[in-house]
């Protein structure tokens, strides 16, 4: 193999494959990152077994030719590498090895052969549609904060992407859970979405998809089936096996008939619980919410460092209630709104509070109560 190719297209090549490659490694090859050079473009792969990323970019091939090389140090040596430099990939006779060459650089990596590189094969994708990037990045980015990192409950750890009619107009939907709070977001179900299968996209391709989309693609097409899903930006294929699990009735804990509105401006509260929260222990992270005609109370009690209250001017004119929250998620739910107010519909101190920019917004969270 011997290929010519620009420093700049090959590190953000690299930098999009080599994420996916686990740094401690049992098993050799899945250490490194494949380079195949044929008909005027080098593709790269990296997989860790569960996701495999592709791209392929222009390159000036005098020999087609296949190996692979260590994915970390590749991208660090081309990262090195002066800005608007050409790189020259080589495999000499030896094919135990590859040489790299940009200016009076020169390395020479460990190689190893193609062969033992493993194939994440997609097999059959019945199920195909396009959708904005920017739409894709709203379902991940609104949702992605409440997936569970608790591995016991393994089903939890991904985002549920879905498809169902909402008065009679099918949506998209996606829903992530940690069993303490949940965020549920909604858009118009794309063409060719209808009758897909319910699938959870694991916390490793949701973390890799967020990046990808945010290298600027236009579309994104999706393709899945109900055990692997694969997103195809600007010249880059991301595949990925999803959660063999069942994930559960979210719906049953959406409440539905919380009738204690508060409305608050979202700044200003988020504001106060940071303050407030900064008395409250790192365990518990408690703060107290008391609801009075108009008034909020937000106070902390911690017999350790002391306690701490401030008062803001809310819209609220129901019974009075006292409830507490976990300060970090509220904090991480009021970051997810877009409007400048957050609207809280709440029912008791033990019953779950839902969160949204507005009545009837898409995107709606669900926040477990804490004792105080």
């Amino acid at each position: 193999m011997r290929v010519t190719v620009e420093r700049a297209a090959l590190l953000k090549a690299l930098g999009h494959v080599h994420r996916v490659v686990e740094r401690r490694n049992t098993i050799p090859i899945l250490s490194n990152v494949l380079l195949r050079a044929e008909e005027g473009t080098l593709r790269l792969k990296a997989t860790d077994l569960d996701i495999e990323v592709t791209e392929t970019i222009p390159a000036d091939i005098t020999d087609a030719g296949s190996t692979t090389v260590p994915a970390y140090v590749i991208y660090d040596i081309v990262r090195k590498l002066p800005e608007g430099a050409q790189v020259s990939l080589e495999t000499p006779g030896d094919a135990g090895q590859m040489q790299i060459r940009s200016g009076r650089s020169r390395f020479m990596l460990q190689a190893l052969p193609e062969s033992d590189f493993p194939d994440l094969a997609a097999g059959e994708l019945p199920h195909r549609f396009t959708l904005p990037a920017a739409d894709l990045k709203r379902l991940i980015e609104k949702t992605q904060f409440a997936i569970s990192t608790e591995e016991t409950r393994y089903y939890l750890n991904g985002i549920f992407l879905h498809t169902l009619d909402v008065s009679g107009a099918p949506v998209l939907r996606a829903v992530a859970t940690d069993g303490h709070r949940l965020a549920r977001v909604e858009m118009p179900a794309p063409k060719g979405s209808e009758g897909m299968p319910g699938v959870i996209v694991p916390r490793k391709a949701v973390a890799e998809i967020v990046k990808l989309v945010e290298d600027g693609s236009e579309n994104v097409t999706v393709e899945l089936s109900s055990a692997k899903i694969r997103l195809t930006f600007d010249g880059v294929v991301l595949t990925s096996k999803l959660i063999d699990g069942t994930f559960p009735d979210y719906q049953r804990v959406i409440p539905s008939a919380n009738d204690k509105l508060l409305t608050v401006e979202r700044a200003d509260f988020a504001k106060a619980v940071d303050r407030v929260s900064t008395i409250s222990s790192e365990r518990g992270r408690a703060v107290k919410l008391a609801l009075n005609d108009g008034r909020l109370t937000l106070s902390v009690n911690n017999p350790d460092s002391g306690s701490a209250t401030e008062e803001i001017e809310v819209d609220y004119d129901s019974a009075p209630i006292d409830i507490g929250f976990n300060a970090r998620y509220l904090l991480d739910i009021t970051a997810q709104l877009d409007g400048d107010t957050a609207l809280f519909k709440l029912a008791d101190p033990g019953s779950p509070t839902v969160v949204q920019d507005r009545e009837g917004a898409s995107a709606l969270y669900v926040l477990m109560p804490m004792r105080v």
